[in-house]
């Protein structure tokens, strides 16, 4: 409480990340001095000896080098300024040898981006270590000059620190006026230090991250290596959803059908009224297992979403949910089917939340196209409190939206309103 009635600005240079920022710019001078030789060093010597075979492998160490120097700043980025780069995958040769592996390191583009950093990096730690230095030695100096000005009529024989002199005349900050707007001077000083300091370390943020962690293209393909994990999941949930109905469902009603039908045949002669009852029976049968096929197929996808698209599916799913829901669809063409089918069922999953779980009175259903994005917005005014971090339902359907490059936003307040956004791309 007593933290919060100071301002931020006189907090600032006395907060923890400004001196880890600080330590940051102070730290990444030697390093960068070190990694910028030795990055010249064994360039200069690797590009001059490629007219042997001996550059190659001096090339292939000043690569490496700089990839260990990149493994020290990610480090040092993760551990002062809270910023996880991940790193890039690991060079590794086709056979295993220290050929292969020259070899891969000169292809490897995240190499070279390391030895582009230890080179960019080293004149930009000059200007931050410069500039941070001077406003923190400046800004404190100043700021504490009425507690250290007696050093100098102590020890250097003048009132205090000189502006001006020459043969006939000399100028000092002794006065209490002058001393005041000293103080003063270097308080400016102390409080634009801290955003000074965090401004050049997110230079160094952006360098680290466009540098030395992955590509974008590496970055894509670990998204769409995890995103076809999630695919391959939620199909093979379905599957088993389906083989389990199907065994529960249809496939005993059948088996008990086929016990029916067969003790009527086997009655018919003896007993024609009972034959006849143990087929009507049956013929009961038939239409319950009817009826549960039908609501499967609808369930793995509706023939009315293909036939009239979103608007009729919904609707229909709507007219079957035991809350009042209103569902509004504007659309100006209909995407592509595998975007429709995952936008229908996402509804469905959230009115089977809602019916669930959400006791509420009512629920609507809002489905618009924004740019190339489909958009879904599901509300309703139940008890709220869903939090896709607690279940298995939400966090589910948000894997599933994300292996089509979709997002689910959930916004749940304890008490309600419950609102669900989805996203999913157009791709029509």
């Amino acid at each position: 409480m007593a933290a919060s009635l100071v301002p931020s600005a006189l907090r600032a240079p006395f907060q923890g990340r400004t001196w880890r920022a600080f330590l940051f710019t102070l730290v990444g001078l030697p390093l960068s001095v070190l990694a910028f030789s030795l990055a010249v060093a064994l360039t200069s010597a690797g590009v001059g000896l490629l007219i042997t075979f001996l550059g190659v492998p001096v090339l292939a160490a000043s690569l490496a080098m700089s990839r260990g120097f990149g493994a020290v700043e990610r480090a040092r980025v993760r551990g002062l300024l809270g910023v996880d780069v991940p790193a890039p995958a690991p060079v590794r040769g086709r056979t295993g040898g220290a050929f292969s592996w020259m070899a891969a390191m000169l292809r490897s583009g995240a190499s070279w981006r390391h030895l582009l950093y230890a080179l960019v990096h080293f004149p930009w730690a000059v200007f931050s270590f410069s500039v941070s230095v001077a406003f923190f030695a400046w800004g404190w100096g100043l700021f504490t000059y009425p507690l250290w000005r007696w050093v100098f009529p102590a020890y250097l024989s003048q009132d205090g620190i000189q502006l001006y002199g020459d043969e006939t005349r000399a100028l000092y900050l002794d006065s209490p006026f002058e001393i005041g707007v000293t103080c003063g001077i270097g308080l400016l000083l102390v409080l634009a230090w801290p955003p000074l300091v965090r401004g050049l370390t997110t230079v160094d943020r952006v360098l680290v991250a466009g540098l030395l962690g992955r590509g974008r293209l590496a970055e894509r393909v670990t998204e769409l290596e995890s995103d076809r994990g999630a695919a391959v999941d939620t199909a093979a949930a379905d599957l088993r959803r389906i083989e389990r109905e199907l065994h529960d469902g249809p496939q005993a009603r059948l088996a008990s059908l086929a016990m029916d039908l067969g003790l009527a045949k086997e009655t018919l002669v003896r007993d024609p009224e009972a034959a006849a009852v143990l087929v009507d029976e049956a013929h009961g049968e038939v239409k319950l297992a009817l009826k549960e096929l039908r609501d499967l197929a609808r369930g793995i996808h509706p023939a009315v979403l293909t036939d009239r698209g979103l608007d009729a599916a919904l609707s229909s799913v709507a007219a079957r949910c035991s809350v009042p829901v209103s569902v509004s669809v504007e659309l100006p063409g209909r995407p592509v089917a595998a975007i429709e089918g995952l936008a229908y069922f996402t509804v469905v999953e959230l009115l089977r939340n809602v019916t669930l779980h959400a006791r509420a009175r009512r629920a609507s259903v809002d489905v618009w196209r924004s740019e190339e994005r489909l958009m879904l917005q599901v509300r309703d005014d139940g008890v709220g409190g869903a939090d896709p971090a607690r279940g298995q339902g939400l966090a589910g359907l948000a894997e599933r939206l994300r292996s089509v490059d979709g997002v689910l936003a959930v916004d749940s307040p304890a008490g309600g309103p419950t609102t669900v956004t989805a996203e999913l791309p157009w791709r029509a």
